[in-house]
């Protein structure tokens, strides 16, 4: 069983759930949309299907599940109409886990169609929506089938926690401390994955078709610069279970063997792996920084949102490993240690973004 598979975000309504702490994915598809927009206009003027097939991949099911979806068709309608076409029947594929909860977005859909096809008026085609359950490490649609594939903040996600990671004592992934064969183990698992996501999505997509990719990344090939004076979460988890582990909360073996399944490529990382598995070819591959900083004015209180961000995300993965009974415990001493930190560290992320056609 992968890995990924305990990956559900923390659904519900509360303060520290997903659909109410998603404005940084809510973000990096705003800064992404030019590179995609500009990505579809060159599909549809290349390919002008009659039926245009969509997959998102990682939807997830908070608020920006069928906003993304809804801006992704807009992006068509719009180049469809510069070239003076009727519009095309679409088929839209959201992608996620099978414990990812499609219920409330489909619950929320036929609101949504009705608003939808209200705001883009007379003339607009059929759009019809499905969900695909399944990792996007492994096929999930007929060959030949796609004319776009999109996925936001989700492929940093690892298929497994590397093998070989006995050495990383005192750390949960890749860190400043972590020792080269770590690094490596990681490494060596992101180029896996990433190749076999490329080929699955080489078989599906038609010759000419694009892919908008945008992930969490690091702007340094090393990965010590990438985390100075950086606000890390991470690393307050890990002091945290390494204080509870000394205290004889935790059971030391227990945090050990606690990694998470997720990494940073650098973008020459990401370059290196596109050229090698050799169905894509880039049209576009950028890092960006989204500083917390410039969000104040929709953003009121930083640290409380950087501490329900987290949680809403690594909540299922910690209550998974260390069982249900420490959950609070281990997030309220993480927070403590956060909102103490708060002002002293950049409040910044990164990701990259590639846009690639299919050869």
């Amino acid at each position: 069983m992968e890995v990924v598979e305990v990956l559900h975000m923390n659904a519900g309504n509360g303060d520290d759930s997903y659909a109410n702490n998603s404005q940084f994915q809510e973000k990096a598809i705003v800064m992404a949309k030019k590179i995609t927009e500009e990505a579809i206009t060159d599909v549809y003027k290349s390919l002008s299907p009659k039926t245009v097939h969509i997959a998102d991949l990682g939807c997830s099911s908070g608020p920006n599940t069928l906003m993304e979806a809804g801006e992704l068709v807009k992006a068509f309608e719009k180049a469809r109409r510069k070239m003076g076409h009727q519009s095309p029947e679409y088929a839209v594929y959201l992608n996620d886990l099978p414990g990812n909860d499609f219920n409330s977005t489909f619950r929320a859909l036929p609101q949504h169609q009705e608003d939808f096809k209200k705001e883009m008026g007379q003339g607009f085609g059929p759009c019809f929506f499905a969900g695909v359950a399944g990792s996007f490490y492994g096929r999930l649609f007929p060959a030949n089938s796609l004319h776009f594939v999109h996925s936001s903040i989700s492929l940093h996600w690892l298929s497994q926690v590397p093998k070989g990671l006995e050495e990383n004592k005192g750390n949960i992934r890749v860190a400043a401390s972590s020792p080269p064969s770590v690094v490596k183990a990681y490494h060596e698992q992101f180029e896996c994955d990433f190749s076999t996501f490329l080929k699955c999505r080489a078989k599906e997509l038609v010759t000419g078709g694009r892919m908008v990719l945008y992930f969490l990344g690091r702007r340094c090939e090393d990965h010590i610069s990438s985390y100075n004076n950086v606000l890390n979460t991470w690393e307050f988890l890990a002091k945290v279970l390494n204080n509870l582990s000394a205290e004889g909360v935790i059971d030391e073996e227990k945090v050990n063997s606690f990694n998470l399944p997720m990494y940073r490529a650098s973008p020459n990382e990401v370059k290196k792996v596109v050229e090698k598995e050799g169905s894509f070819c880039i049209e576009y591959l950028e890092n960006f920084m989204y500083d917390l900083e410039n969000e104040k004015h929709i953003i009121k209180d930083i640290g409380n949102f950087v501490v329900n961000s987290f949680r809403a995300v690594f909540e299922p993965i910690v209550a998974g490993h260390f069982g249900e009974g420490i959950v609070e415990e281990i997030f309220k001493r993480q927070k403590t240690l956060i909102l103490e930190s708060i002002h002293d560290l950049d409040k910044v992320e990164f990701f990259n973004v590639v846009s690639m056609t299919k050869k």
